[in-house]
């Protein structure tokens, strides 16, 4: 990884394993990490309260996997950067639902986490057999029983398989930007120097 990228960005091929199942739709943020945990800044620490409300219920078990099914619309409500820190922190690297919050998609894929999204039904089928392997770089699901295709964006895929966060991504243009600072038309006081 290039100097300054994000010590905690790992790089993604494939996910494989066990998978821990919440089937409720409409997870919103509040849910996955309470507010009164917001009070830090750190990425890290935030795993022991994921789900602080519903680990209380009685019969609750979500196991410390790699994978998450989860329901329809995860993810939904505010734009917390703190609910996939938690999902993250928790242990997963993929989730799979079939549809999650556009905000909450986006800062999933800026540290790492993988959203999928599949039909319901491949979903169900995921969740009953217990196991799958994510395959990013083929962008494939696969479960005893069957596979799916998911689509991702081509720059997020490969900042994901390269574990690039925003600014190792841009620190590998910095050639590019040190040739545009020196050479650009200059009108007014300098107040930086190079």
């Amino acid at each position: 990884m290039p100097v300054g990228g994000d010590p905690l960005m790992r790089a993604i091929e494939t996910i494989t394993g066990p998978v821990s199942v919440l089937w409720r739709a409409d997870v919103d943020t509040d849910q996955i990490i309470p507010k009164q945990f917001l009070k830090r800044v750190e990425r890290t620490g935030f795993g022991e309260f994921l789900f602080f409300d519903w680990a209380k219920e009685d019969g609750w078990d979500l196991p410390h996997n790699q994978v998450l099914v989860a329901g329809r619309n995860f993810g939904c409500g505010s734009s917390r950067e703190h609910a996939p820190w938690a999902l993250e922190d928790y242990g997963f690297r993929a989730i799979i639902a079939p549809s999650f919050a556009d905000i909450f998609r986006s800062n999933c894929t800026k540290i790492g986490l993988l959203p999928v999204e599949l039909g319901e039904a491949d979903c169900r089928s995921i969740a009953d057999a217990g196991e799958c392997q994510v395959d990013l770089a083929a962008q494939e699901v696969r479960w005893p029983g069957g596979t799916a295709s998911f689509d991702i964006d081509q720059g997020v895929k490969h900042r994901l398989l390269n574990g690039l966060d925003d600014i190792a991504l841009t620190l590998q243009e910095v050639g590019a930007i040190e040739i545009y600072e020196r050479e650009r038309e200059r009108t007014g006081p300098v107040t930086t120097s190079l």
